[in-house]
């Protein structure tokens, strides 16, 4: 009897040392759901942040160790956090539910929106000229010492333009500027990181309404930061979030 629990004792311990030391090495699983369409789920390691898909019939692999969690995610599915045990990695049937969101999308009416671009959505105001060096042209018209060393009147007389820009709106204008140099630099990044098709093909969203949920995507100040981080997991994850709610907006026009 005292042997026996002496046996069990080390199994344990050395079940809870291999589990804590062992490096990642391939699980093998599967999502299941009440839908046929299973392909393209992301699977993430939050621990490493490595990512994989499933294929057509659900299943994936991916390096991992127990303890790790696992964020599977999609734009038709809620997203699910599975932590992982030992026995995850010996069951051949290793299987994840997956729940379809409620208010996915059965049929989208494309409707062409010539319209939508960066003066309707208010990014640009309307008649705008886009500037280069605007963050310079924004300082030379508001600093006021940087004003007065130009002409030379340190210590006299300054230039009455910056407040003369104040107040006729100048310096208001190349503030807007400045906004509008960070979005386009943003869109630039966002479209050398994804394809058109992985828009079209990948986020669903109509290839009329591409360029506009670009506008939409970089309107928001938590994706660009990660955008920025140039972490292209983070910011994949996020833009999958961010079409399904681009997709609802479609879905309420169309209506």
């Amino acid at each position: 009897m005292t042997k026996g629990i002496v046996c069990f004792l080390v199994v344990v311990i050395s079940q809870n040392s291999w589990s804590q030391s062992q490096e990642r090495t391939l699980i093998n699983g599967k999502i299941t759901a009440n839908t046929n369409d299973l392909e393209g789920v992301y699977v993430v390691n939050s621990q490493t942040e490595t990512m994989t898909t499933t294929d057509a019939s659900g299943a994936f692999s991916i390096l991992a160790k127990p303890d790790d969690v696992l964020v599977f995610s999609s734009i038709q599915f809620k997203e699910n956090r599975v932590s992982l045990t030992c026995d995850n990695f010996t069951d051949l049937n290793f299987t994840v539910k997956m729940n379809l969101v409620m208010h996915q999308l059965q049929e989208v009416i494309v409707k062409r929106y010539d319209n939508i671009n960066a003066v309707s959505l208010g990014i640009v105001p309307a008649g705008q000229k886009t500037y280069t060096e605007a963050e310079r042209k924004l300082h030379t018209a508001s600093d006021l010492n940087a004003t007065a060393s130009a002409t030379g009147m340190v210590g006299g007389s300054i230039s009455a333009d910056p407040l003369f820009n104040f107040f006729s709106g100048r310096t208001a204008m190349l503030k807007k500027e400045v906004e509008v140099e960070k979005k386009e630099f943003f869109m630039r990044l966002l479209e050398k990181m994804f394809t058109l098709e992985h828009f079209v093909e990948r986020l669903k969203i109509p290839a009329e309404y591409v360029k506009g949920f670009e506008y939409y995507a970089v309107e928001n100040k938590q994706f660009t930061n990660i955008l920025n981080s140039k972490n292209k997991t983070s910011t994949e994850f996020l833009l999958g979030e961010l079409a399904v709610k681009y997709k609802e907006m479609i879905a309420s026009e169309v209506k």
